[in-house]
């Protein structure tokens, strides 16, 4: 495969995102304000519960079996492994360039969460399809390439929705706090009362009180419910990650398979219409972030030394670490000879920062403007870098 045809394949995936990016932020514009901050926020829902719960189902059901599983179990440790280096390397990042604490946990996962499903999706396959690709041999090359890229999809889906969220949600909160006590501490430095602070102790001294006359049984049942109400237990089991479970269930059970999925299949009718409102996700997605990008254009806090950062730990440290990791599992045995396979581990490590980031700012109400100018430069940077790397993985492999 030619330097020029392995450039254009690479760049492709990312020309098309930031065109996307573009037009999103060109309807955002005060003069057509059609993605204003009321439509961003009910097209944000309209992902989060709609599109991307079904594109994530459709995608496993339609690609996993218990075979695939079997065969390509360490993929999804790969991927786990790529968020914890790049998590550890955002959270020394924050703390070098001292980023408010509301823009921690943005960083962190711009740093640790890459865009996986939709640009394996257009590189993977494209790959296989070129005719001097070292890999266009292989008569199953088209078939793992939609396996690698759709669990990839789904293992980072579960990342960004269990653990990132968390770490997000907990960030945004922080910054909170902090405006509020400075708030408090401004209010009484102007005039508090020093009888002030008892009157606020009265109400908690009521409190202790009743919650001793709480028996054993009703403490239980009160922590239960608690735990069954909380936010982060209803996050983790978030449409997304509903839609992940049932994926896997439909691509792993024969017989549900059967009756969804394939062109002779009674209820083919269902998988192809989620399939069809699957599709919509990315595209809003990605339009979204292009929208919030034309708020970060006009003023953001994000400097440049913290973008030049994300910019060199997706781009140099994290590509690199790919690389100690998949020749460690190939030394001890981990990972076969599959030249194929090996590229598509290394692969994930060199992809630019996931635009369902996006979303959880958006739901959070915290650092939209933000995401969005660190996504425009990394996005800018990795037309480059994933052509040069893709170019090097496959020197590597073959």
């Amino acid at each position: 495969m030619e330097l020029v045809d392995l450039f254009v394949t690479s760049l492709m995936p990312v020309l098309e995102i930031l065109l996307v990016v573009a037009v999103g932020s060109f309807l955002a514009t005060d003069r057509v304000n059609l993605l204003g901050a009321n439509a961003r926020h009910h097209l944000n829902n309209l992902v989060f519960y709609v599109f991307f719960p079904a594109l994530l189902g459709c995608t496993l059901a339609n690609t996993i079996t218990i075979k695939s599983l079997v065969a390509l179990w360490f993929f999804p440790v790969n991927v786990f492994i790529s968020c914890i280096i790049g998590a550890v390397l955002g959270w020394i990042l924050a703390s070098i360039t001292r980023t408010p604490r509301h823009l921690w946990g943005t960083v962190i996962a711009c740093c640790s969460a890459a865009s996986l499903g939709n640009i394996l999706l257009i590189i993977l396959p494209a790959l296989c399809e070129e005719k001097k690709s070292p890999f266009a041999s292989s008569s199953t090359c088209s078939a793992d390439a939609n396996a690698y890229a759709s669990l990839s999809l789904a293992i980072q889906a579960i990342y960004v929705w269990s653990i990132l969220y968390f770490v997000m949600r907990k960030s945004a909160n922080s910054g909170i706090k902090e405006s509020n006590t400075n708030t408090t501490t401004s209010l009484c430095s102007n005039g508090c009362s020093p009888d002030f602070s008892h009157h606020l102790d009265l109400p908690l001294e009521a409190d202790n009180e009743e919650n001793e006359k709480i028996s054993n049984i009703g403490k239980l049942k009160q922590s239960f419910l608690t735990v069954i109400g909380s936010r982060s237990l209803r996050m983790f089991f978030s449409p997304a990650m509903i839609a992940a479970i049932v994926g896997f269930i439909i691509g792993i059970a024969s017989p549900i398979r059967k009756a969804l999925i394939g062109d002779s299949a009674p209820l083919r009718v269902i998988y192809r219409s989620a399939e069809l409102i699957g599709e919509a996700g990315i595209p809003s997605l990605t339009l979204i972030v292009g929208a919030n990008l034309l708020k970060g254009l006009k003023g953001s806090g994000v400097g440049a030394p913290l973008i030049v950062g994300i910019i060199f730990v997706r781009n140099i440290l994290l590509p690199a670490s790919g690389i100690v990791v998949v020749k460690a599992a190939k030394h001890f045995g981990i990972v076969d000879s599959d030249s194929f396979f090996s590229f598509a581990l290394l692969i994930t490590y060199a992809i630019p920062p996931a635009m369902n980031i996006g979303t959880i700012n958006q739901m959070l109400g915290s650092g939209e403007a933000e995401f969005s100018v660190i996504v425009l430069w990394n996005y800018a940077v990795a037309a480059f870098s994933l052509t040069l790397w893709t170019a090097f993985y496959i020197w590597l492999v073959t």
